[in-house]
């Protein structure tokens, strides 16, 4: 099972470890983009806090992101897992999963980012802030610079088991599973259940839990009619549409009762 994540917009700081060892970032296929990406973005910063900032969208209460920016090269490295913070990461709480669950998340759980294409919980990353949104001025988009080599690196990663998609729009952009890759994907929303209406907050913090269920349970569902069953085992009301064509996902619904 391969789970694709939403990096979060807040991150942790880096703290003092050593600084980061790009050639140690899993997917090595992506190491010739994620150095275009970093070199941009650190030239940007390093030169032009005010224009940096206008290109990050980025309010003047968080100019220090833009020298944070600049420092990427040299500042402290630590897991993904542990910069990553928000309302999906807290529900998910990595750090009070069991060994054995940890294991599982290490091999199963991939965060996209518009910095590093797509990252391991595991890999050692600094914090920053660069959302897949932002156009860089010698790149354009971020979502369609990712594509490509998305294309290339992605199908092998997600191997031959199910892939599930809890990433946001912005993040769908890099890289939208094709052919038979797409018939064992599974997307998901979350519906307030009286009332059929897709909730934001939660869907976070329930995409959190979910995925820490998952991880909890040892699930290893080899498809998406297999992730339903999984889920409904663990207490979690589903609905289940599968494709209408081949080549698309499976599209799931978990239902709510509340909303906080």
């Amino acid at each position: 099972m391969l789970v694709l994540l939403p990096p979060s917009e807040g991150k942790a700081a880096s703290g003092r470890g050593a600084p980061l060892r790009p050639e140690s970032l899993s997917l090595p296929g992506l190491a010739a983009s994620r150095e275009t990406v970093l070199g941009e973005l650190v030239e940007l910063c390093a030169a032009d806090e005010d224009k940096a900032r206008e290109v990050l969208g980025l309010s003047e209460g968080l100019r220090g992101e833009v020298a944070k920016n600049a420092a990427l090269r040299t500042a402290g490295a630590r897991p993904a897992g542990e910069i990553y913070t928000g309302v999906l990461y807290d529900a998910l709480d990595l750090a009070t999963l069991d060994a054995a669950a940890k294991r599982r998340a290490a091999a199963s759980l991939l965060v996209f980012s518009g910095l590093w294409g797509a990252v391991r919980v595991t890999d050692r990353i600094p914090s920053y802030r660069c959302s897949m949104g932002v156009r860089l001025p010698g790149l354009g988009a971020l979502g369609g610079f990712w594509r490509a080599p998305m294309a290339e690196v992605l199908p092998e990663a997600a191997g031959s088991g199910l892939v599930l998609d809890l990433r946001s729009a912005a993040y769908a952009t890099a890289w939208r599973p094709k052919g038979e890759v797409a018939g064992r994907t599974a997307t998901v929303r979350v519906l307030h259940a009286p009332t059929r209406k897709v909730v934001s907050h939660f869907n976070k913090a329930t995409k959190g839990r979910i995925v820490r269920s998952l991880l909890r349970a040892g699930a290893a569902p080899k498809n998406p009619a297999g992730l339903v069953e999984a889920l409904r085992d663990l207490g979690y009301e589903v609905e289940a549409t599968a494709p209408a064509r081949a080549g698309a996902a499976w599209a799931l619904d978990v239902l709510v009762d509340e909303v906080h």
